[in-house]
This record gives C-alpha cells, sequence and structure tokens, in this order.
C-alpha cells in the first residue's frame, strides 16, 4: 500500500494528530485533512459534520475551528502555506455558499492565501501562528506592492477567484493592491482580476 492510500484511508483525527504530533512538516497531510472539511460542506456527512442537513452547502464555526486546527498544526507552523493547502481552502470557499461562522473562515482563508503568495514569492512570512491568528491584522505583514510577487502566483490566485460566487473582500483588496501596483503586461494577462464586483 503506498502512502498515498495511507493518507486516503485515514480519518480526519488520526491525520490531524500525524500533523499536531509529527516532527516533520507534511503540507500534503494538511491539504488532505482539509479536504474532509471541504467534503463536509459539500455532503453534510462525515467527521467534520453533526446533524448538518444533506447537501447544505453549509459551513459554521466548528468548519472554521477544523481548518485553523489543522493549519496551525505544530509541524508545519514554521512552513508557509503551501499551493495543495490554498487549493483546498478556495474548494471550500466555493462549496460554502452558507455561512455561520462569523466571519472566521474568511478572515483565515485570506491570510492563508496571501501567506502563500508571499512565501512563493520568495518574501519573508510569519510563522502561521502569527499570520493566521485572528488577532494579527493581515496588514501588519501581507506584501503591499507587487515588487517581488510572482506573477504566476497571482495569476494562479486570479483564476481562482473567477467564477467565485461569494468573493472575500479582504483577499479582493489586497491582489487588487498587488496587481495594480504590477506592470502592465501582467494587466493584460489578467483581464478581468480587478473585476470582483468590491
Amino acid at each position: 500500500m503506498t502512502s498515498a492510500q495511507i493518507i486516503s484511508n485515514a480519518p480526519l483525527s488520526d491525520l490531524i494528530r500525524k500533523i499536531e504530533t509529527g516532527l516533520t512538516a507534511d503540507r500534503d497531510v494538511s491539504a488532505h485533512a482539509l479536504a474532509f472539511v471541504r467534503d463536509g460542506v459539500i455532503t453534510g456527512e462525515g467527521p467534520t459534520t453533526v446533524g448538518r442537513i444533506h447537501f447544505s452547502r453549509a459551513l459554521d464555526a466548528a468548519d472554521a475551528d477544523w481548518c485553523v486546527r489543522i493549519l496551525n498544526a505544530a509541524a508545519n507552523t514554521n512552513e508557509p502555506v503551501s499551493r495543495a493547502e490554498a487549493e483546498t481552502l478556495f474548494e471550500i470557499n466555493r462549496a460554502a455558499s452558507e455561512r455561520s461562522d462569523e466571519g472566521r473562515f474568511d478572515d483565515l482563508f485570506a491570510k492563508a492565501i496571501v501567506h502563500h503568495a508571499a512565501a512563493a514569492s520568495g518574501l519573508p512570512v510569519p510563522p502561521r501562528s502569527v499570520a493566521l491568528s485572528p488577532e494579527t491584522s493581515i496588514e501588519s505583514w501581507a506584501p503591499t506592492t507587487a515588487v517581488g510577487v510572482n506573477i504566476e502566483v497571482l495569476e494562479w490566485i486570479a483564476s481562482q477567484m473567477r467564477g467565485t460566487r461569494r468573493n472575500n473582500r479582504t483577499l479582493m483588496r489586497l491582489v487588487a493592491t498587488l496587481i495594480g501596483a504590477a506592470t502592465l503586461p501582467l494587466a493584460h494577462t489578467l483581464p478581468n482580476v480587478l473585476d470582483f464586483g468590491m
């Protein structure tokens, strides 16, 4: 049995225990754990849901808490948010048409995506425990200009945000700031990126 098969068959509690107690960061396991939350949001079934209406597409405070716990697991705290983790967060954001988490997921989502973008561009980022904390303002550490931000990362974020019914205003504002400061070639590769309905 391959390690991928072992991960796919592991219950969520086992995955979380692995990333909370592991000595080595494994962001693929974190992304897989986030996928349990995504699947629960979509189906209303699974280890992250209790009494959820089937196929309700609902995200509640418990879902947000699962995401916080997964992303802030001890083994990963000094590692930047990975592309796989960020992709799964985008999938959760798209899936959750109903929210009852008082904005906790939106805050975490924006911070995690910007953390990935900055780190993937080679820019310094604080540890996850600081950057993703609800007490930490995203503006206190996020890049404010496109200088040094990888164009491919911005294009990827823009492609993930296009067609999303629910937009994250904090993330849109930061991405618009970055792209607004970018070079003209970027502007023509992302013709719709500033049209997020802000």
